[in-house]
């Protein structure tokens, strides 16, 4: 997409820099448009003996598709130290295991990106574990965009890597945070987010279901983008879409594996009690989740779903700040059959911290009993 500001600095960037310098190859997983090719391309940009692999190319694509090993045959007729880039590789699954070889015999760096791991995992593809650094590309963060403050949670603290543009923190409830949308015009962001939401997630992502079931995957993912960040009614999710429960929690497990929703599990000691417990999920973007429930994206959405939305939009960041600082909290919420409920809880390992989200000027102690609670 072409905007009207510049590209932004990424927290990511120095990690992937770092590692290929090493000389360690990387796969970057992350949802359609969230800037992976334009990440890896900045971090390469002063490389040189690079061979990429634009896969979403139908002409490379099937080249590799026909003869995968054909990657071994160009690399071992090279005299030189080769860095590889392959993008959107979960369109060739077969190439992973020319990967392991080529990494094996030290033949070159690779940096692979993708965008959904369900059809690596479904073909039984070697996701090269031991030899590739996994990472993952999100939205941006509030200091991406330049509009972090200070933490009293030093395990959440983050520094701002711009100054602040035209693009508000209340923009971001209604458009969302990946890059090409931020970076256009106000009066063009709808569009291209509308069109986001219909060419990509909706026609990509029900590919991913059943093709008998395509009407009511559709009609699946407005409800469970109306429901993002509660804990879905299987059993109303099922007789408004048409399917049986069991359907609905595979239409789920399609979002997960495409990473379109984050999955919040509740905070419970007993790991089998939290096994059983309905999790929450969050659309991995508020813009794509509102145009997704076909909500109307203007400065009334907010005022209309204002606790909603910032709730959703702070959990995001959190997700998002812990997965970026590489550290292995996880992220819950809690709630008791006497209806206490606290709407975050970061757990640590050895101390938990219960983080309660609201929107108001005027916080009472109220708001903090569930909190008192936990």
């Amino acid at each position: 997409m072409q905007g009207i500001f510049k590209a932004y600095i990424r927290y990511l960037q120095r990690i992937v820099a770092q590692e290929i310098s090493h000389g360690n190859s990387l796969i970057i997983f992350g949802p359609r448009q969230v800037g992976k090719t334009w990440l890896v391309e900045k971090c390469l940009e002063k490389s040189k003996n690079i061979l990429a692999l634009p896969f979403q190319i139908p002409s490379v694509r099937q080249t590799y598709e026909k003869d995968p090993s054909a990657l071994i045959r160009i690399l071992g007729a090279s005299q030189e130290k080769n860095i590889v880039f392959i993008d959107e590789a979960q369109k060739v699954p077969a190439i992973f295991d020319v990967v392991q070889y080529v990494i094996d015999k030290k033949m070159a760096i690779v940096v692979l990106t993708g965008s959904s791991a369900r059809k690596l995992r479904r073909k039984g593809a070697n996701l090269l574990p031991g030899r590739v650094k996994n990472l993952r590309l999100d939205p941006l963060t509030w200091g991406e965009m330049g509009l972090a403050g200070a933490s009293h949670i030093p395990e959440l603290a983050i520094e701002n890597l711009r100054q602040p543009h035209d693009f508000s923190f209340r923009d971001s409830l209604i458009f969302g945070s990946l890059p090409g949308i931020t970076m256009q015009r106000q009066e063009d962001r709808a569009g291209f987010l509308r069109s986001y939401a219909e060419s990509y997630l909706e026609e990509e992502i029900r590919a991913e279901a059943l093709s008998r079931n395509i009407g009511a995957f559709s009609r699946f993912l407005e409800l469970a983008a109306n429901e993002s960040g509660t804990a879905p009614n299987l059993s109303k999710l099922s007789m408004e879409s048409g399917v049986s429960v069991p359907t609905v929690k595979c239409f789920y497990a399609v979002l997960e594996d495409t990473l379109v929703v984050e999955r919040v599990d509740p905070y419970l000691k007993n790991a089998r009690k939290r096994i059983l417990s309905t999790p929450r999920y969050y659309f991995f973007d508020t813009g794509a989740r509102n145009a997704l429930a076909r909500m109307p994206l203007e400065s009334g959405l907010v005022n209309a779903q204002k606790g909603t939305l910032f709730e959703h939009a702070v959990m995001l960041e959190i997700i998002r700040r812990v997965r970026m600082n590489g550290a292995r909290h996880r992220v819950c919420f809690w709630r008791t059959g006497a209806g206490a409920e606290v709407d975050c809880v970061l757990d640590c390992g050895d101390n938990a911290i219960p983080i309660e989200i609201k929107s108001t000027a005027h916080v009472s102690r109220g708001d903090a009993s569930g909190v008192a609670a936990f």
